[in-house]
């Protein structure tokens, strides 16, 4: 008999989820986190009062009843409805692409006037879409891809529009209709205090040790447990020997402001290509704070060196028919399970990460 049932590579959402449910099955579980805290991109820190999203901003969005109802038996959540805003050059405008958009853009105030307008810039492209430019410019025309697409995207990516495949934009939400929220899904808000207060609840009375690199010692940790669940990179699981994966990374400069509102607004998106962040978050919004001081943070797009986080997978054809075959070499490890974003070299939203952990559980530990 092993020391114990299963060794959780990663304590974000999908190791946790996991080790929560297998805990529940009176599993014994242990997780190891490479980090100095648990949590992944989600962890939170506070400052002055402030719950500030560490690694980016996370907006919790899910249809899915059982995920939510899921989630709500953690802690509790907030009404905070994502309502972003961009700025080009001076101009500000309302996100997504909706009737205030169009209307500050156009000077239009009725969805037929609009509609006229794009239907008419749509039109230069008449083929099928080659790159993400026609694409977004099929969808929206050549004013708000100018002004609202192309150099946010370009700085996302550190490619051209042109270079980039068209799948990146394809379900660009647009609305003839005077409605700010960014997200469809039916629910969506903040968790009270932050993340952590998820991630802690799900590890309650599990072991975890951090700043422990499980590839320091893959073949010893693996020794520990009759299964591993990995949720780190599945490139490096196999020491890159068919080669590395392309992701994007982020560089975070966070600094504290001696004002109480610096945006009037959690995300404000800067789309010129000139300058170099892609977004300003204002931390203290996510949870309506009233605090005398405020915590902004500037992202930017980067490319992923060795020994940055990964983001962003890079979904192009080169590198998801190298993800396939790693995927084959993945299917050949018979006492590890290969989840979550960088285990499975996918773009996941939180509720989508979730419910995948939970799909696994079903799977692995039965109903």
């Amino acid at each position: 008999m092993k020391q114990y049932d299963y060794l959780i590579v990663g304590s974000g959402l999908f190791g946790a989820v996991f080790a929560c449910e297998a805990k529940k099955k009176g599993k014994k579980c242990l997780v190891l986190e490479k980090r100095d805290h648990v949590g992944g991109n989600i962890y939170c820190e506070n400052v002055e009062g402030i719950t500030v999203h560490k690694y980016g901003a996370h907006i919790f969005h899910t249809s899915n009843r059982q995920v939510w109802n899921y989630v709500n038996g953690l802690c509790e959540f907030n009404n905070f409805i994502n309502s972003p805003v961009a700025k080009y050059k001076g101009e500000v405008y309302n996100l997504p692409f909706n009737m205030n958009t169009f209307s500050q853009m156009f000077g239009v105030s009725e969805p037929c006037e609009a509609m006229g307008i794009i239907e008419k810039q749509r039109s230069e492209i008449t083929g099928e879409p080659e790159n993400l430019e026609e694409q977004a410019i099929s969808l929206v025309g050549r004013e708000i891809y100018t002004k609202l697409i192309k150099g946010y995207t370009e700085k996302q990516w550190g490619r051209d529009c042109k270079e980039l495949p068209t799948f990146i934009i394809k379900r660009l939400p647009v609305r003839y209709t005077y409605d700010n929220n960014y997200f469809n899904d039916r629910w969506q808000g903040i968790p009270v205090g932050g993340y952590n207060t998820i991630i802690e609840k799900l590890l309650e009375g599990i072991e975890v040790r951090l700043s422990t690199d499980f590839l320091s010692d893959r073949e010893g940790f693996l020794k520990l447990a009759e299964k591993c669940i990995y949720t780190g990179t599945i490139d490096s699981f196999f020491d890159y020997s068919l080669g590395h994966l392309a992701y994007r990374g982020l560089r975070f400069e966070t600094e504290m402001l001696d004002c109480e509102n610096y945006q009037g607004v959690a995300v404000v998106n800067y789309t010129e290509r000139e300058v170099p962040f892609t977004r300003i978050i204002e931390h203290k919004h996510f949870e309506f704070g009233n605090q005398p001081k405020t915590v902004i943070t500037r992202e930017y797009p980067v490319d992923l060196g060795e020994g940055g986080e990964p983001y962003y997978p890079v979904n192009d054809e080169k590198n998801n028919a190298l993800y396939e075959k790693y995927a084959d070499l993945a299917k050949a490890q018979k006492n590890v399970i290969f989840g979550g974003r960088l285990g499975q070299y996918k773009y996941y939203d939180m509720d989508k990460c979730i419910e995948a952990a939970l799909s696994l559980c079903e799977k692995e530990l039965g109903e």
